[in-house]
């Protein structure tokens, strides 16, 4: 929710009335006053006993509990709410014809009059108030323009694409958030639904759930009873865990032939909104991130985050470092899927298992098991890697750190880094510890510290390589290719795609011009490793 800004006015970047009402539908609200203002920016739902004095909120929605229409103190809350900057007043009718001189009332006041239905509790219209103005309109009838986590826009896209009236719930039945587009109607269970914020229980519900959860794809309900229409269902998946259940009815107009496809690729959408959506309204998690954080980076005493992870201070865990294969991919949208999955995960590996996004990376805090601890780690990175690929069609690299006590986690870490960062440099597994990458990390290292500067090569090769760079020859590729064949001229020149002769020409020149002693199994060695270096760092002419 966005702030009052200095002179009382909500930021123009919050969701307008207009906005939250499109969002919730009539049958969640009517605006009883059509020519108040509704362009205003929302700010947040506010409970308000009128036995209590009325809190100043700019913008915000008054939830007029306990007013009656036809009583005087009713106008007087309006007018209050006015003056404090409101944007409008909720009230029930509560069966009394006094809404119209209500109504007058706020409109003189300047302020939107918003009638909610009398059996909707107080308490889920504040809960679909706080959904909705954190709602936005998708720019688009694309998936893409849907932000992360937001459901309400979300399922309106999925309703467009999928051609009826959708919910979107978790496992248990809980609406999370439903479509409310004007051509798609909704039937009486339905509406229930959404007042109570649950499907309504009756005979038969618990096995329709079950039977949804348990199929591989869409599930078709028909005859389901009066107030019922026809309905479409998906389970939402990440992996194997259900993250929840998209619902379409299939009345008027009826779904399209394709709607069961269109349904399936929505419910992979969905998986990664609704992993944001349950960590967003999770603090508990969001703690623990911050806690993980403080620790991978030694920015707060290891007992203090350990108590925040209840951990205790020697419990052997370890570090995997996961990052994107493809590094020019948009890397805030990617690392906040693979947060999203790789905790899910995780979660389900170990309960005390935790993650957090730092610098760009996703790390995984997870206890180390007590026997195998380094295959059984290896395998659950190459699970992680399967379930982000199938979910996401991401690939990623997941670097796991030495395990170690709790109170070393930056220091897994800084490992679980440079793993990371050698990986990036070779095609291979999607999964490495350091032994597996010694090599690549050794020429790493040796670069970071300066092996390869123009300062450190031999004076052949800073005369060849200008040579290179000014003329367009390839006398560096060519020696690169011949040393680390170990000086055989037939694969050497496979690989550069020449004739042998003129692989033996160019040595024969390179040794002449630049002075370099291939005779020389010391000069040899120390060529090879400084251009195998700058071929590393991309700074090779022809490369």
């Amino acid at each position: 929710m966005e702030s009052p800004s200095s002179d009382g006015e909500i930021l123009s970047s919050a969701p307008t009335l207009r906005t939250v009402l499109g969002t919730l539908g009539p049958h969640v609200l009517h605006l009883a006053t059509p020519a108040a203002p509704v362009e205003v920016g929302v700010g947040e739902p506010v409970l308000h006993d009128r036995e209590e004095p009325l809190a100043s909120v700019p913008g915000g929605i008054l939830l007029a509990i306990g007013s009656r229409a036809d009583a005087p103190e009713t106008v007087a809350t309006i007018r209050q709410a006015a003056d404090a900057g409101y944007a409008g007043v909720v009230v029930k009718a509560r069966g009394t014809a006094a809404i119209a001189d209500l109504a007058r009332a706020s409109a003189q006041a300047g302020v939107a009059l918003l009638l909610a239905p009398d059996e909707l509790p107080w308490r889920h219209l504040d809960a679909l108030l706080t959904a909705a103005a954190g709602a936005s309109s998708p720019t688009s009838d694309t998936y893409d323009s849907v932000g992360v986590g937001d459901l309400f826009a979300l399922a309106n896209v999925i309703a467009t694409s999928v051609g009826g009236a959708i919910t979107i719930e978790d496992p248990r039945g809980q609406v999370l958030a439903y479509s409310n587009l004007p051509e798609h109607e909704i039937d009486e269970i339905r509406k229930q639904a959404i007042l109570g914020l649950r499907t309504p229980d009756r005979p038969g519900n618990q096995d329709e759930y079950r039977r949804i959860a348990r199929a591989t794809g869409p599930v078709h309900f028909t005859d389901l009873g009066p107030g019922h229409t026809d309905r479409l269902a998906v389970a939402v998946r990440a992996g194997h865990q259900q993250l929840g259940v998209v619902f379409v009815l299939d009345g008027t107009p009826p779904l399209p032939d394709d709607a069961a496809a269109k349904l399936e690729e929505a419910a992979a959408v969905a998986a990664l909104h609704l992993l944001r959506a349950r960590r967003n309204r999770d603090p508990d998690r969001r703690n623990r991130g911050e806690a993980l954080r403080a620790l991978l980076d030694a920015t707060m005493p290891a007992e203090v985050s350990a108590a925040q992870l209840n951990l205790a201070v020697d419990t052997a865990v370890a570090v995997l470092a996961i990052a994107q294969t493809d590094a020019a991919a948009s890397r805030g949208i990617a690392s906040a899927r693979i947060v999203d999955l790789v905790t899910l995960h995780c979660e389900a590996w170990h309960p005390d298992a935790v993650c957090a996004v730092a610098h760009g990376v996703v790390y995984a805090l997870v206890p180390a098991p007590a026997a195998g601890s380094t295959e059984r780690l290896v395998r659950f990175g190459h699970e992680v890697a399967t379930t982000v690929d199938r979910s996401a069609q991401l690939g990623i690299h997941v670097a796991v750190g030495p395990v170690a006590p709790l109170e070393q986690v930056a220091a897994s870490r800084q490992v679980a880094d440079r793993v990371l960062r050698a990986m990036a440099k070779r095609s291979g597994s999607a999964v490495a510890t350091v032994e597996d990458v010694q090599v690549p990390l050794a020429l790493l290292e040796l670069a970071e510290r300066g092996a390869s500067t123009d300062e450190a090569l031999l004076v052949p090769l800073r005369q060849l390589l200008g040579h290179d760079h000014e003329q367009g020859t390839d006398y560096a590729v060519t020696l690169l290719a011949y040393l680390g064949h170990f000086g055989e001229v037939a694969p050497a020149a496979a690989e550069l795609n020449i004739h042998e002769n003129t692989l033996r020409y160019r040595l024969r020149r390179l040794e002449e011009r630049f002075g370099l002693p291939l005779h020389d199994p010391d000069a040899r060695l120390v060529a090879w490793l400084q251009l195998r270096l700058l071929a590393q760092q991309q700074r090779l002419p022809g490369r």
